[in-house]
């Protein structure tokens, strides 16, 4: 398969997806929206990505490019490719499936806990750890099934259209280098100097097999999303 790649970011890259699709013998493209290029055609691609960016899900004004990358997620809900978002990938999802995306009650930064829900359909176990970078979240869209939730965060994805659709406001793709480009590079999400749910940039790092720990849930979701849809 041939996936395309949507990045908002230079600090918020695809990360190990991006060796878990060479591994599996998937060819992908990046586009770079937030360095002008324009969002592909769906024709060309076997399934699209739509990766996580600092910018919220409306932010029209700075990035008027984002009007362009809402009607291509449309377009995809529309089709019959498998269309996954990660971090604003979702938001833009969740928000073209009707529903609401706002600021959460508090920011969500570094490891946190993932309580599966009773009725989620990912191939995932009860409870895990996964790393999380972000203020906004979004309800559970009509139609869809959810993920699970953490204690900030109720939802923390969804499936949509029998798993071909899947949103997760999680990092299951983090990886050292990745968590250390965003530290470096990008200010934290709003809010974190008063959320009780965010760590210090140590606590995020110090600990690498939790990184590794992350690898075989990505695989998991992935090869669900990917077998999602008949070839």
């Amino acid at each position: 398969m041939h996936l395309h790649l949507l990045q908002h970011s230079p600090h918020h890259g695809p990360a190990r997806l991006a060796d878990w699709l060479t591994s599996m013998g998937h060819s992908y493209t990046i586009f770079h929206l937030d360095a002008g290029e324009l969002p592909p055609r769906l024709a060309d691609c076997d399934a699209l990505v739509v990766l996580d960016g600092p910018m919220g899900s409306a932010d029209d004004a700075e990035h008027p490019w984002l009007r362009r990358e809402r009607k291509l997620v449309e377009q995809a809900l529309d089709g019959s490719k498998p269309l996954l978002g990660i971090g604003l990938g979702a938001k833009l999802i969740a928000s073209a499936l009707g529903a609401v995306v706002s600021a959460g009650t508090f920011a969500e930064t570094g490891w946190h806990r993932i309580d599966l829900a009773p009725d989620s359909p990912f191939d995932l176990p009860e409870q895990f750890d996964a790393f999380m970078w972000h203020r906004d979240v979004f309800g559970l869209p009509d139609d869809s099934q959810p993920l699970g939730g953490s204690a900030a965060s109720p939802v923390q994805g969804f499936a949509w259209d029998a798993g071909r659709v899947v949103g997760l406001l999680c990092h299951l793709e983090a990886t050292p280098d990745s968590v250390t480009a965003l530290l470096d590079h990008q200010a934290p999400p709003a809010g974190c100097d008063t959320s009780p749910h965010t760590q210090p940039r140590d606590a995020m790092l110090d600990e690498p097999k939790r990184f590794d720990l992350l690898a075989p849930l990505l695989d998991r979701v992935l090869s669900q999303w990917l077998r999602s849809v008949p070839a």
